[in-house]
């Protein structure tokens, strides 16, 4: 009789469901390159280097398909024109002429092998945003113009109090509409993820943070920016960005990760034609992952570099093709051709001068700009392994 009741309690317990389990809640914040601009169409590209292709085999499902999530859910705003949710599979980039990933596909598949509890995504991603307006913390107070700023509005004929108020208006805007709707998808769960029961409750489990480029070219707010310390203003909004999400959340200790951005790859790999923006990169770089380095941070802030994810042999050809172009614009101009044939002479050096490996890579890895990571879904999926590799850490 003893051993049936054993026997009929281990059964009961494998029937458990497995979402007894607390959820695990991480919310993805950022600007465009945290909506994502990988096309699913450069998948193909992770397979075609042995080291990235394992990576490559957890995102396609046996159909070759990109995988559906069975224990991970995403809540997505700023990506479309409404709210996106569902299982997590490939399409919760950005919308515009998808299906695209971002960083939030790799996240999730890798966080779902760190952990056995089911798991929820809370994406709030919006194009063209700054940390030093759009998403400034409360903490962070005003935003107040420097005097290099307010004296050249005056020399062209500005008017300051209307740009002042404007400025006003525009700040913390997109912090507030994160804030809200993480708070909106918390309030109702079931609503994203239909198999949750409040019994199990949540947890808040960390926070992921990608953004950087609108500050980086924002001269006005950084007037200094070539020079060492030059962000130093981006650093101390991230630290009050950290501690106002903790606050405004409730969880003293959230564990928070940076994606430091990394366009361009290593700033000591840097070519000719990209030296002029070595010292600004770098410095801006420095800026992102400092908070981490703060005492009061240790071993619940971390900081990433996504240049380590930059493929170095899709820079190479696409260097090597745009020297092609210069040589074909230049040929074309001497010789007078017209649209059509200077096209025509652009294809036909492109094919001389460039192996089979050269465009294929190119054709198969690259969708969008450099600012966008060259629109590459092995780059932004080794983004967002790096950044679910980094919360682990700071999990444990």
């Amino acid at each position: 009789m003893h051993r049936t009741f054993i026997t009929f309690l281990a059964l009961a317990a494998l029937a458990l469901p497995m979402h007894a389990k607390p959820l695990q809640v991480f919310i993805l914040a950022g600007q465009s390159n945290m909506q994502g601009q990988a096309k699913v169409s450069t998948f193909e590209h992770i397979g075609m280097d042995p080291a990235t292709k394992p990576m490559l085999d957890e995102m396609m499902g046996p159909d070759g398909k990109p995988k559906v999530c069975e224990r991970v859910w995403i809540s997505s705003i700023g990506c479309a024109d409404q709210e996106q949710t569902g299982k997590l599979t490939a399409g919760y980039g950005s919308s515009q002429n998808g299906p695209k990933i971002g960083p939030e596909f790799t996240f999730g598949l890798y966080m779902q092998k760190f952990t056995d509890a089911p798991i929820l995504l809370i994406k709030t991603s919006w194009g063209g945003k700054s940390l030093n307006t759009d998403f400034r913390p409360p903490g962070a107070g005003p935003y107040v113009f420097n005097d290099t700023q307010l004296a050249n509005f005056q020399k062209q004929g500005k008017d300051i109090e209307k740009i002042k108020a404007e400025k006003v208006a525009a700040t913390g805007v997109y912090y507030r509409l994160m804030i809200e709707h993480v708070k909106l998808v918390l309030g109702d769960i079931k609503r994203v993820v239909p198999s949750y029961d409040t019994a199990q409750g949540y947890e808040l489990a960390g926070f992921a943070w990608f953004q950087g480029w609108n500050d980086m070219v924002d001269q006005g707010t950084y007037p200094q920016r070539d020079k060492p310390g030059g962000y130093d203003a981006y650093s101390t909004v991230m630290a009050q960005f950290i501690r106002d999400v903790r606050k405004d959340l409730d969880k003293p200790k959230l564990p928070f990760v940076i994606g430091v951005i990394g366009v361009g790859g290593p700033t000591s790999e840097y070519g000719p034609d990209q030296q002029r923006y070595k010292s600004t990169h770098q410095n801006m770089r420095d800026a992102m992952a400092a908070p981490a380095a703060l005492p009061e941070f240790k071993g619940n802030v971390a900081a990433i570099r996504t240049e380590q994810y930059w493929d170095r042999e899709l820079k190479l050809a696409r260097a090597k093709e745009n020297e092609v172009k210069e040589k074909a614009k230049k040929a074309a101009k001497e010789q007078k051709l017209k649209p059509a044939e200077e096209r025509a002479l652009a294809e036909k050096m492109r094919a001389e001068s460039l192996t089979e490996r050269e465009r294929l890579v190119l054709e198969k890895g690259v969708s969008n700009a450099e600012f966008h990571y060259l629109g590459s879904a092995k780059i932004l999926g080794g983004i967002g392994k790096g950044l679910a590799e980094a919360m682990q850490q700071l999990r444990k």
